[in-house]
């Protein structure tokens, strides 16, 4: 994707030389902005709370080390107190698991951000936009960035014809990913 396509935006005042191609490119590009901004700010909020949970879960298991270490006093005081530490432990293990998903979606929209700087690219220039070689390229190059099954069964419903709403379907219809292949648990 080249930064600066030298594309200025004519269409307040369009003269001989505008064009709805770099129009195209401009709003291409700023989706791209939009989506970029949007996930920095999220994997910054993301990173943080990760981190405070992990180390809350460090936390809670010193906690449970003390509690069951030979010389503690026995009691029930103990045993409730190691009770919740594991109900602790088990929450942020959840909430660790909610933010690994929000790390699937920034992929998702990382995949979008240069789909559509490759789109823009090849739109841009006149030589590729009208050669269906290049067109094909660039469906190939996106399609092999998706990972996950449901993606690729999407992609391929949008390119044989289907509907947004027809490939959506399509694709959530697939037996869902398991989710101990695709989470990592701390």
């Amino acid at each position: 994707m080249n930064p600066d396509r030298g594309l200025t935006s004519t269409s307040s005042s369009p003269d001989l030389d505008w064009s709805q191609v770099s129009e195209t490119v401009r709003m291409l590009d700023l989706a791209i902005a939009q989506i970029s901004m949007a996930m920095h700010e999220g994997e910054d909020s993301v990173e943080s709370l990760s981190s405070s949970f992990t180390g809350m879960v460090g936390n809670v298991e010193r906690i449970s080390e003390l509690v069951g270490a030979e010389d503690a006093p026995d009691g029930a005081a103990n045993d409730a107190i190691l009770e919740q530490c594991e109900q602790v432990r088990a929450g942020m293990q959840q909430s660790i698991v909610a933010f690994q998903f929000y790390d699937r979606l920034s992929q998702r929209l990382d995949h979008v951000r240069e789909a559509l700087g490759q789109l823009g690219g090849l739109v841009a220039e006149p030589a590729r936009l009208y050669n269906p070689g290049e067109w094909h390229r660039l469906q190939q190059q996106i399609r092999q960035r998706y990972t996950l099954s449901g993606e690729q069964q999407m992609f391929d419903a949008l390119l044989a014809g289907a509907s947004v709403e027809q490939a959506l379907l399509a694709a959530q219809q697939l037996p869902p990913a398991r989710e101990e292949d695709n989470i990592e648990l701390f």
